[in-house]
């Protein structure tokens, strides 16, 4: 990190658009951009982000705070991440390439399973756990969705060869050139895995919803040093990601 760095970037990762401000010590805004992108519906009841599509938003968003902000990237002195929570995705350790787009949080095909679930009586034992009722909403059907319906995906899942995660995992890896697997508590508890009680995923949990303990990321706390900026444009390799936290719970923090 540069020595003048003064200066917080902030990535807001939203269901529609990207947006980035740049702050200073007393968190006076110095710039924000926004990048809309594009929401894909297949069928009805069924909602899906491009992952390339979003990447770029952010990466545009970046660039243009940057830009207009007028000040020189090695400024920056750390950078933070709140986000649209159980929007989940899995992608190929090896190359980072998706596997199918990512399945947005209004997303309802997992609705039978989730049903079927409650017929066999594991919705009170998942509440229990959980704190979360059992519902599409939230992030392991979802992420069991793309492992049933993409050819080779479970095998390549057993085989180590996958990782999974929500959007800030997504980012982070994408941040860091693919160095860093890793979330927090608040995205991790809208997953359906993640318990109440305890430091570290449900294994009964992952067992039951058919989510592979190893496609998931580990979780750090939300100040946690989550790794450093490699190949972004417009940024300089090296920046610390020292911030992590779903939306809901960051705007309890926004609105302070």
């Amino acid at each position: 990190m540069h020595a003048d760095a003064d200066l917080i970037l902030a990535i807001d990762q939203g269901t529609t658009g990207s947006t980035a401000l740049l702050v200073n010590r007393e968190l006076e805004i110095l710039a924000r951009a926004n990048r809309e992108f594009p929401q894909h519906f297949p069928r009805p009841g069924w909602v899906e982000h491009d992952p390339d599509e979003l990447w770029r938003s952010v990466c545009d968003a970046v660039a243009e705070v940057m830009t207009r902000s007028e000040v020189a990237p090695s400024r920056v002195a750390a950078l933070g991440i709140t986000n649209q929570r159980e929007t989940s995705l899995i992608w190929d350790r090896a190359s980072g390439k998706p596997l199918h787009r990512a399945l947005v949080w209004q997303d309802r095909r997992t609705a039978n399973t989730c049903a079927e679930l409650k017929e066999a009586g594991h919705e009170d034992t998942i509440r229990r756990l959980t704190g979360l009722v059992l519902d599409p909403y939230f992030s392991a059907t979802k992420i069991a969705w793309v492992l049933d319906h993409v050819s080779g995906a479970r095998e390549a899942a057993r085989a180590g060869e996958l990782a999974a995660g929500t959007i800030d995992t997504y980012l982070v890896w994408k941040l860091t050139g693919g160095a860093a697997h890793v979330t927090e508590p608040s995205n991790a508890s809208r997953t359906l895995l993640w318990p109440l009680v305890g430091d570290d995923w449900s294994e009964a949990q992952c067992e039951l919803l058919r989510v592979p303990r190893s496609l998931l990321p580990a979780v750090r706390p939300c100040t946690a040093r989550f790794g450093e900026t490699r190949g972004v444009p417009g940024l300089p390799d090296g920046i610390p990601i020292h911030g992590i936290a779903g939306d809901q719970q960051a705007a309890l923090f926004g609105q302070a």
